[in-house]
């Protein structure tokens, strides 16, 4: 079973990252952390923990891509953030995973992934939390060009970082 993922920037430096990024957004949209503003205003030791963090969330986002790839969604889906088990049943993510990749293919080339942040506050269309979000642009054998795949993390109730979503588009 995938491990699970330890908070490894505290909580409330990622609280005030997202929460300034969320004052500059619209009410109905999610918090993105702008990369360029967010390493303006952070010391050298906060970027040093973005970029580690960055780098942790990019290595397990790896892990669960992988873990698609070799069949084992519903070992994803397991160790999932109760938001994704309450928003979709586990025959249902393994189902809609094995339509998206056997229209695609088999993973051919990954390229750099990109790291985000967004916090969502109650009512929002996404349950409210702390969220990272890793998006890798992937060749597929059945797709030329290169399709985003992402995979979301959310920052649990325990101060764990778990799956909460995984997509091809």
């Amino acid at each position: 079973m995938m491990n699970t993922l330890r908070l490894s920037l505290s909580a409330a430096l990622l609280v005030t990252l997202a929460s300034a990024a969320h004052a500059q957004q619209p009410a109905a949209q999610p918090a993105a952390q702008p990369a360029a503003a967010a390493q303006q205003t952070l010391t050298p030791e906060q970027q040093a923990q973005v970029a580690r963090q960055d780098a942790e969330m990019g290595a397990a986002a790896l892990q669960v891509m992988q873990m698609i790839d070799g069949n084992r969604a519903g070992e994803v889906w397991d160790g999932a953030s109760a938001t994704m088990k309450s928003a979709v049943t586990r025959d249902e993510f393994v189902r809609q995973l094995n339509i998206d990749r056997n229209r695609l293919g088999a993973p051919t080339k990954r390229d750099q992934p990109v790291v985000s942040r967004s916090q969502f506050r109650a009512g929002d269309t996404v349950p409210e939390g702390i969220y990272i979000n890793v998006a890798s642009p992937t060749t597929f054998a059945s797709q030329p060009q290169a399709v985003r795949e992402l995979v979301s993390f959310r920052l649990d109730e325990d101060r764990t970082w778990r799956v909460s979503g995984y997509s091809v588009r």
